[in-house]
């Protein structure tokens, strides 16, 4: 749930920065590349994080090789891209580069909900209510990458 609050709370501060006179952040499409890098900045940060990172290394699907690097190398990647978006000239590839990576990444939060794992102590979010997430996610970096 966290992740859904950094976006809607991210973009809703930028986009009343805009309304109040920045001018870089006035449109919702600005706004929402500031609420995702939020979003992909706070995801982000798991992937490094002590308890966090071993949750995360635990959910990704046994078949895998070397989770472990798998963890990291998504946690560099969502960092690059949250950069990426602040950066005008370059967000829209970044929100179709971290569109794809959400895509690659959800058979993990597939597979840690059918093992019921724990992410920081607490079930992880339920599937029905996870693949609802991931919509609104995605939908979210497809208006930055295919949006006026």
């Amino acid at each position: 749930m966290a992740p859904l609050i950094a976006l809607i709370v991210g973009a809703g501060l930028a986009r009343l920065a805009g309304l109040v006179g920045i001018d870089g952040l006035d449109g919702w499409q600005p706004a929402l590349r500031i609420g995702l890098a939020l979003m992909f900045a706070l995801t982000a940060s798991a992937h490094f994080a002590g308890g966090r990172r071993d949750d995360l290394i635990a959910m990704v699907p046994p078949r895998l090789p070397r989770p472990d690097l798998l963890v990291t190398l998504t946690g560099l990647l969502e960092l690059a891209g949250a950069v990426a978006l602040l950066v005008p000239a370059t967000a829209r590839w970044a929100a179709a580069a971290l569109g794809l990576l959400m895509l690659a990444m959800f058979p993990a939060n597939v597979s840690a909900a059918r093992r019921r794992l724990t992410l920081a102590g607490r079930p992880v979010t339920p599937l029905a209510r996870r693949t609802a997430l991931q919509f609104v996610f995605l939908a979210a970096a497809a208006v930055i990458s295919f949006g006026p």
